[in-house]
């Protein structure tokens, strides 16, 4: 799935060519696209037919468009979903087109249907509206209002590993295993130490490498290890040329010189330095006779 740095290019790219344009025809190719809309497909297509596009909205990976009629059309990407404008290189893998009272075509891209979108409610949680589906994950290191000290204080209470906590969208949303393994090799944390273990300073230091980094990706247009991700123009972003751990097993560290390694974690791999980031010790606790 992309991360924020990549879901936010194709929020920027979507605010600057759909906002205030009036959807004057929706049809949804695939089932699978409009399995989120409870509803069905048809329902979805009626109710945006004639809707006015007022806003974008994000929040860590989750990306949304606000409606004149007050309602959000949330857009799950999935592990390869488009919002693509215009003519579609690979039309088999179009899953839903609308037509934009300007005559463009917004369009939905999927070639593996793990995304989709659903029309659902705002709600307004902390002051901010959301999406009902959208209310339980917690703001991301770019949001204005992100509390930095407070979820260091929430991390400071979870006796699991930093990494694991990085990628749950509850405690801080939007760093999924890129840019966590990128925030914690900036950091000099292992990514199995854990959290609770860790200073103050020390989550403080992963939380704004975390930030920095993904400013950094935004920047170059967000990380493209294939076709799967591109903005809504259809081009990459290349920020990977740039990473510094994800990816690099192998390779020599480029801050120590050291050979970096991989190991599996939670079904994903996590890519560190083993001199920068040593593992954690094993307690070993003496048996009695």
């Amino acid at each position: 799935m992309p991360e924020l740095p990549e879901v936010e290019v194709v929020r920027r790219g979507l605010a600057a060519h759909v906002l205030d344009r009036t959807i004057t025809d929706v049809e949804v190719l695939h089932p699978r696209a409009s399995r989120r809309h409870l509803a069905g497909s048809i329902d979805l297509a009626a109710r945006l037919r004639g809707n006015t596009i007022t806003g974008t909205g994000r929040r860590g990976k989750y990306l949304w468009l606000t409606m004149s009629s007050g309602d959000a059309l949330v857009v799950h990407l999935g592990m390869s979903g488009q919002m693509l404008l215009g003519p579609v290189p690979n039309p088999s893998h179009l899953r839903i087109t609308t037509m934009l009272d300007n005559g463009m075509t917004m369009n939905f891209v999927d070639q593996r249907t793990f995304g989709g979108w659903m029309l659902t409610d705002l709600v307004t949680i902390d002051g901010t509206e959301l999406p009902e589906p959208v209310a339980h994950i917690a703001r991301d290191p770019l949001d204005p209002d992100f509390n930095r000290d407070g979820v260091v204080t929430v991390l400071r209470r979870k006796h699991s590993e930093i990494k694991r906590q990085l990628l749950d969208q509850t405690v801080v949303s939007g760093i999924g295993n890129i840019y966590a393994d990128e925030a914690l090799w900036r950091a000099k944390i292992n990514g199995a130490r854990l959290a609770s273990a860790l200073t103050k300073r020390q989550l403080a230091e992963v939380l704004d490498a975390a930030k920095a980094v993904m400013t950094g990706a935004l920047s170059q247009g967000g990380t493209s290890f294939d076709s799967l991700y591109v903005n809504v123009n259809g081009e990459s972003g290349y920020f990977e040329r740039s990473l510094e751990a994800y990816g690099r097993v192998d390779q020599a560290c480029r801050r120590c010189g050291a050979v970096m390694q991989r190991d599996k974690f939670m079904n994903r791999s996590s890519y560190y330095c083993p001199k920068c980031q040593p593992r954690p010790r094993i307690r070993r606790v003496a048996i009695a006779d």
